[in-house]
């Protein structure tokens, strides 16, 4: 009766197939780009869209995927906007705020920030020069998030950062 050999693995096959997967996730960790959500003041949208670019650039260290809005929603209804903006930082891990002199007084980057942080993602402030501007927006001074320079080891740095933290 029965007994026929089932084609079994051997040991060594096995060992083989662990090694493959451990090396495919190591590559995989190495490849890891970070769902980014950037809130800033629309009168900045083409600095900001420099930084998308770079972003983008194979040969740039920076890299994350740029999960924010692209064109502003044609709507005055502000629960409408709210709620497809939620939809874009609950994609994300992180918000990167784009820090300029118009950012502070912006009342849609203040809510997006108090969503963000809200929501349990890392909240990194970026900013363009040798010096941040002087005035935030309340919620990023309140919550003592961190800005750090336009540069890209230093951005990478702090997403990572932010979203291994939160």
């Amino acid at each position: 009766m029965g007994g026929g050999s089932g084609g079994g693995l051997f040991s060594s096959d096995i060992r083989r197939l662990e090694d493959k997967v451990k090396q495919r996730l190591a590559e995989a960790k190495e490849d890891v780009s970070r769902h980014v959500f950037i809130s800033f003041d629309h009168d900045d949208l083409d600095e900001v869209n420099l930084l998308r670019g770079q972003a983008k650039n194979e040969k740039t260290d920076l890299q994350f995927d740029d999960h924010s809005v692209k064109e502003p929603y044609d709507s005055t209804n502000a629960d409408y906007i709210k709620r497809n903006i939620r939809e874009k930082i609950d994609s994300c891990s992180v918000t990167m705020v784009y820090l300029t002199d118009k950012t502070a007084s912006s009342k849609w980057v203040n809510w997006e920030i108090e969503e963000s942080l809200k929501r349990g993602k890392g909240v990194i402030g970026v900013y363009k020069g040798d010096t941040p501007p002087a005035k935030t927006p309340p919620a990023f001074q309140q919550s003592g998030c961190k800005a750090v320079k336009w540069e890209h080891s230093a951005m990478t740095k702090a997403i990572e950062d932010a979203s291994t933290k939160r």
